[in-house]
This record gives C-alpha cells, sequence and structure tokens, in this order.
C-alpha cells in the first residue's frame, strides 16, 4: 500500500459511509471499455485511440483525455448513455474485481453504510454486482454525469443523514479524488482502474490503495 498523504480516518463517533466509484474501482470494465471505444469514436466523430495510446490516456485526467480525443462537451450525454446501453448488450462479460462481494460485506458488518456514485445505470450496477453483493449497497446514486459527481455526492451525503467527515469516497479516477475533497469528504484512490496510480498519487488522495481487502481498513475494524 502506498501512503499518498497523511489519512485521517473517517470520525467514528457515528455511522461512517463509504461512497464507491463502480467501473474500475467495484467492476473490472476496462478491457471491455477499451474494447468497444473506437466503434463508439466512429459513431459520433472523436479521434480513435491507438494500442499504444492507452497507457498514456490512464495517465490523464478526464479534461485532458477529452482534448486529446476531441471530444466536445454537447456529446458527452449521447456518449455516455450510448456507451450504457453497449454495457446492457455485453454485461455477462463483466465481472466484479475479486474480493468485491466479501469486502461489502465487510463493511456491513462494521455497520458502516455502503453507497455506490456512478455514471453508470443502476440496473447495470445491480446486474453485476449480482443479487447478494448488491444487497449490501444502501444507496445507489446512478446516471452522473463526468464532472457531476461532486453534485451527487452532496445528495448521498443529505439523503443517508451522514456528516461530509464521516465519509470516504472510493474510485479510480483523478475526479473521483476531486469531488470527494470538493465536499469535504475523505478520498481514497485504487490503483487497480482507469487511471495509473502515478496520476492518481500526482493528486494526493488522502489514501493509494494497491487491493481491495485495503478498502475495509479505511473504516477500521
Amino acid at each position: 500500500m502506498i501512503e499518498a498523504s497523511v489519512w485521517r480516518p473517517p470520525d467514528r463517533r457515528g455511522n461512517q459511509l463509504a461512497i464507491f466509484d463502480f467501473d474500475g474501482t467495484l467492476a473490472d470494465s476496462f478491457p471491455w471499455f477499451i474494447g468497444v471505444l473506437n466503434d463508439v469514436a466512429d459513431r459520433y466523430g472523436f479521434n480513435r485511440v491507438r494500442p499504444d495510446e492507452v497507457e498514456q490516456l490512464r495517465g490523464y485526467d478526464a479534461r485532458q483525455i477529452m482534448r486529446h480525443l476531441r471530444v466536445p462537451n454537447w456529446k458527452l450525454p449521447f456518449i455516455a448513455n450510448h456507451m450504457r446501453r453497449l454495457m446492457a448488450r455485453d454485461i455477462d462479460g463483466i465481472r466484479l474485481f475479486d474480493g468485491v462481494p466479501d469486502m461489502l460485506r465487510t463493511l456491513n458488518d462494521r455497520g458502516v453504510t455502503v453507497a455506490i456514485v456512478s455514471s453508470n445505470s443502476v440496473e447495470n450496477i445491480r446486474t453485476i454486482l449480482g443479487p447478494e453483493a448488491a444487497g449490501q449497497v444502501g444507496h445507489y446514486g446512478c446516471g452522473a454525469s463526468l464532472f457531476g459527481k461532486a453534485a451527487k455526492f452532496r445528495k448521498m451525503l443529505r439523503t443517508t443523514g451522514i456528516p461530509a467527515g464521516r465519509a470516504v469516497g472510493i474510485g479510480d479516477e483523478v475526479r473521483d479524488i476531486d469531488a470527494a475533497r470538493k465536499v469535504g469528504m475523505g478520498c481514497a484512490a485504487v490503483t487497480w482502474g482507469y487511471a495509473r496510480g502515478d496520476a492518481l498519487a500526482a493528486r494526493r488522495p488522502d489514501r493509494l490503495l494497491s487491493r481491495v481487502e485495503e478498502i475495509a481498513g479505511l473504516f477500521g475494524g
């Protein structure tokens, strides 16, 4: 495990809240994403991605990726809706990362409220989670726009009644870190998803994690 800054665990005087991103954090969807990306590029008129560009793009934040691929902002909702439909079509080929169901169960056993905030659809997320793991998730904030996570985080804090000081946002992209910081939550970044570990570390999240099993440790035992 790599410490990106001094970790301050969430306040434990009341209930704690874990807000997860989904794709790249809980679900291993990056290979699928790369597999369909160039067809989507052709459909919506942005730059295709060469194989030798993938690692470069994993080091960029979302706005840098959009500039590199020449994706105009106004097309983002249409692209996002199309990607959700494609995932629904291909959903049988997308799996959770190893250890995710056990980790979610552990958090519930410790009394941690579990939520997912994602640009994906709740139907896709529940299908990939499966009934047992989906049952460990208390709240879903789905369909978030690419740059709309902070608003979704604030809504989740209001919905659960849990203050930001008792919450941690857990994701695999720079924008997850930025959104958590914007609302005053803790932020943990995982290195097994869409963004490279060095790009995440440069944003100095409160915790940088390299294994699913480390997530439960954010909330104590």
